[in-house]
């Protein structure tokens, strides 16, 4: 090793380039590798989101439609043959809530629930969730067990 094969550690050095539009001299002077005329050549030039060149953008040539309620109430469904899985394994014995639904991995704990009326339940249980269908607090009723909106 001598003075003449010394040099930096690797990616210790950054080179960024010649550096543009400083006369010219330095060999990109000019109009700056910027080329000629157009919007880009110009300074405080920023395109626009959704910016096709002057074409008609396509959120603008693509029909809207349809509507979309901010007040809509999205529920999670849980049919009652699921509930009677849950009392088959024994996980279930007398009451159902949303303590018991979260832990066995039915549902997540901010959403809301309905229990639909899918299936048939044997069990007499005390079900407490957000809504019931009709024929699933009929069902629930039949096994002798009670429906409770919260």
């Amino acid at each position: 090793m001598n003075l003449s094969n010394l040099q930096p550690a690797e990616g210790s050095v950054h080179r960024d380039g010649k550096r543009v539009g400083r006369g010219q001299g330095s060999g990109k002077g000019g109009t700056a590798t910027r080329g000629h005329k157009g919007a880009k050549s110009r300074s405080g030039y920023s395109k626009k989101i959704g910016f096709e060149g002057g074409q008609m953008p396509l959120q603008r040539r693509v029909p809207k439609f349809g509507f979309n309620n901010i007040n809509r109430k999205e529920y999670t469904g849980i049919n009652l043959n699921k509930l009677q899985e849950l009392v088959d394994k024994g996980v279930v014995k007398d009451t159902v809530d949303l303590e018991v639904l979260v832990s066995n991995g039915v549902v997540k704990s901010n959403e809301l629930v309905k229990i639909l009326g899918g299936g048939e339940l044997k069990a007499k249980l005390k079900i407490s969730v957000h809504k019931f269908t009709a024929s699933a607090k009929a069902a629930i009723e039949a096994a002798g067990g009670e429906a409770v909106s919260l």
